[in-house]
């Protein structure tokens, strides 16, 4: 009895591996996905956005949630559409970024508030969590590493240096730092999965 007990523990672990290795594989072909279509991901965000706003509306129609947790929700995505303004680029210090991360708090202390004190089902509450706390903040997450293969504009945020330093050269410069969610799943590729080496004919 205790050996088929201590499998279920093994088993237990090396199912929540795959699950972690999925999730980042899915992470990182949606952010390859993000960064090759910035205006079509813009759009799919943009109308999650406004779906997700409408389901807060119906929220206020509908059903009998507190008004606080419906206007903290419609308050921030209010905030995600400032933040798609200059999609691809978001600026991480901008008002509407970190009141949409305040606000992800707000909505989840609410929310956990509301939701052990009145009863719904298990579906129910995590229809709620998925659809309308999760969903854009998230698409926003993944989109985050989509301005690091934009081509350069005359209104990116950081000025140039002048002198002989012109947009493409200053844009090329800064083309080695790289902060995003892809940069990161690449970097976690090359320093933990092993490399073969190309032969040399």
């Amino acid at each position: 009895m205790w050996f088929l007990y201590l499998l279920s523990w093994i088993a237990l672990v090396v199912q929540i591996l795959f699950i972690t290795v999925a999730i980042a594989a899915g992470l990182y072909y949606l952010a390859e996905l993000v960064e090759e279509y910035t205006v079509l991901s813009k759009k799919i965000i943009l109308w999650m956005t406004f779906w997700t706003l409408g389901c807060y509306i119906c929220f206020l129609i509908f059903e009998d949630l507190p008004l606080r947790m419906v206007v903290c929700g419609i308050i921030s995505q209010v905030a995600h559409l400032y933040i798609l303004q200059t999609f691809p680029f978001v600026a991480v210090l901008s008002p509407a970024f970190i009141s949409a991360i305040v606000l992800i708090f707000v909505n989840h202390y609410f929310a956990f508030q509301y939701f052990s004190s009145v009863y719904y089902s298990f579906s129910e509450v995590m229809a709620y969590f998925t659809l309308c706390l999760w969903l854009v903040p998230f698409a926003l997450f993944v989109s985050l590493s989509a301005n690091e293969n934009v081509l350069p504009t005359v209104a990116e945020t950081r000025p140039l240096l002048g002198g002989d330093n012109d947009l493409v050269s200053n844009y090329f410069s800064r083309k080695s730092k790289k902060y995003g969610l892809l940069s990161l799943f690449t970097y976690a590729k090359q320093s933990i999965l092993p490399q073969r080496s190309k032969k040399a004919f």
